[in-house]
Formats: C-alpha cells, structure tokens, sequence
C-alpha cells in the first residue's frame, strides 16, 4: 500500500479525511493483529453493502498475500428470503465466485415454517412492527446464522474468528468513538473492533471471537470499492456494482438506500425499492410497491381473530 499507519496513528488521521489506502491499510493492520491467532475464520455476510465489501475486501488480501490464509474460511450468508431482487441475484453471482475460488459458502435460512411470508400468511402472526412485535429479525436472521455458526463450530477443532461488516465510519474516528477497541481483550486503537464472544452452546465456551474490520471505513469508500475496485481482474472481478446501484450509493446519506426486505413493515419509506426502480432495466419490479400496503392492512382489526376479553 501506497501509505503505511502505525498504530495510534488513527486519530490524527482521523482529524484529516481518511484515503482509500489508508483504509485498507487499517483494514489489514486489523486482520494481521488477530487473523493469525485464529484457525478458522468465518465471515458474516448479508449480501448488503458493508459485508460485501468486507468479504470481497478480504478475498483480495487473500488471494494477493497481503494477509495469509487460515486453516478454513467459511462465508455464512444470511439468506432471508425477502432481499430486493438485485441484491440477491448480486449475491447468487459472488457465491459462484467464491465456490470457484475453492471458498465453502453456507447459505443460512430460517426453517420453512418460520420464514417471513409462512408465518404471516400460514401460521397468521400480525406482520412485525417496532413498537409491540418485532419478531422478525430474530427469526429469519440472527437465530438461524447462530444455529449455523454453532454447528460449524462443532465441526472444527481451534478457535474460530467470525468476521462482519460492523462500520461506523470515520466520525467514529474523529468523535473518538472507535476508542471502545483500545484496550477492549488486548485490542490496540486502530486495529478494528475486536471482541471475544462466550457462545451459551455447549463445547463453544472461548473458542469464538469477533472482528469488524471495516469499522473506520467511510461510506464512499464503501461504494467505491464495490463499484470500481472489486470489480476489476486485479481485485478479484467480483459481482459487486450491482449492489452499489441498488443502493443509490452517495456519501453525503449513509442512509440513502436500503432497508432490509421487500416492504420491510418496520421501515417508514421505501427507499432502496424506489432507488431500484429508477434504474430502466429493473422498472418490472414496479408490483413489488403493493407489498407495504398489504402488510399494514393485515394489521387492521377486522383482519385479526381475538381471543375472548380484550387481548
């Protein structure tokens, strides 16, 4: 890299505006402190925009001797069966990237039965909201790439390191926020957010940690990577600027895009569909604006049994 940061540097660059260089450099700074005292990684990705590039990031310091290999590199996608149809054909294409890299993709779903659309319309639970029932993400997401996780776990000998996308962007450097990892299990100031985790599981106890190496990155840098770099030959060719699009990617709203899934109960508007829409070649998707509405009206009392008294 063009520019190297020592350790403790970060603040004073934080102070500047932190370059693309200087972001990987801290990216890699990260992964060299803690990788090595990991024999297995996994890496945790949604398919949105900070674990793709974390995931895309990563193969390329891989695949280029920038960082060394673990024993075994896991990639656990969340698969909840609601993303924005760009997003998840963006995803099916990386993981087709990654399986002729020789990388084992686990593609994690909740069960059938509790899937967003079967448990609405089968089992007749009201759709989610954020005041009384936000029974969603837990459901479809974090359950499920825990059970994954525990599983995986089980199978290997060593300690594990599961990488995310966590990022809170450079005001966390210029707000000194990001200082919740100096001195956090060992952890030096500018080498991402390190956490040891205790699994409940049997068996896992201390043999799971967590790094998110991204978490000085700034969302340009962000939309960048993924539309410009990632997708040459000489970072990896991947299938990543289909998903800036998707998000509108603009520095100056880090909230631009996305909310989640399809028609996302929680969210108040429909950003990363109405951004989608925008683009000609996926205008077809138009329908998918009736999906809100429908949510709200199931909510509506007439369309809910109730039990006797006031429940």
């Amino acid at each position: 890299m063009a520019h190297h940061l020592r350790q403790g540097d970060i603040f004073a660059v934080g102070a500047q505006r932190l370059q693309m260089t200087e972001s990987i450099e801290l990216t890699i700074q990260s992964l060299q402190a803690y990788g090595p005292t990991h024999e297995h990684w996994g890496i945790a990705w949604s398919g949105g925009k900070d674990s793709s590039a974390t995931l895309t990031l990563l193969m390329y310091l891989l695949d280029s001797g920038k960082i060394q290999w673990p024993k075994s590199l896991t990639v656990f996608y969340a698969d909840t069966r609601q993303e924005l149809p760009p997003l998840a054909i963006a995803a099916r294409q990386i993981m087709d990237e990654l399986e002729e890299r020789g990388v084992h993709v686990e593609v994690v779903t909740a069960p059938l039965d509790k899937r967003f659309m079967v448990y609405i319309l089968g089992r007749g639970v009201p759709p989610p909201n954020n005041n009384t029932l936000r029974w969603c993400t837990r459901q479809i997401k974090i359950d499920p790439m825990q059970h994954a996780l525990e599983q995986r776990l089980a199978e290997l000998d060593g300690n594990v390191l599961m990488i995310t996308g966590v990022r809170q962007g450079e005001s966390a450097i210029r707000d000194k926020r990001i200082e919740m990892s100096c001195g956090k299990d060992g952890a030096e100031c500018g080498q991402g957010w390190y956490q040891k985790v205790l699994p409940e599981a049997k068996g896992l106890r201390g043999r799971l940690a967590t790094l998110a190496p991204l978490l000085h990155w700034r969302v340009c840098h962000v939309w960048e990577w993924l539309k410009h770099w990632a997708p040459e030959a000489e970072f990896g060719d991947w299938s990543t600027a289909t998903i800036a699009d998707a998000y509108g990617g603009d520095e100056a709203e880090e909230i631009n895009a996305r909310t989640g899934c399809i028609g996302c109960p929680l969210a108040s508007e429909e950003k990363a569909l109405e951004t989608v829409l925008q683009n000609p070649a996926w205008s077809y998707l138009a329908p998918l604006r009736g999906i809100k509405p429908i949510w709200r009206e199931l909510r509506e009392p007439q369309h809910r049994l109730r039990k006797a008294g006031i429940e």
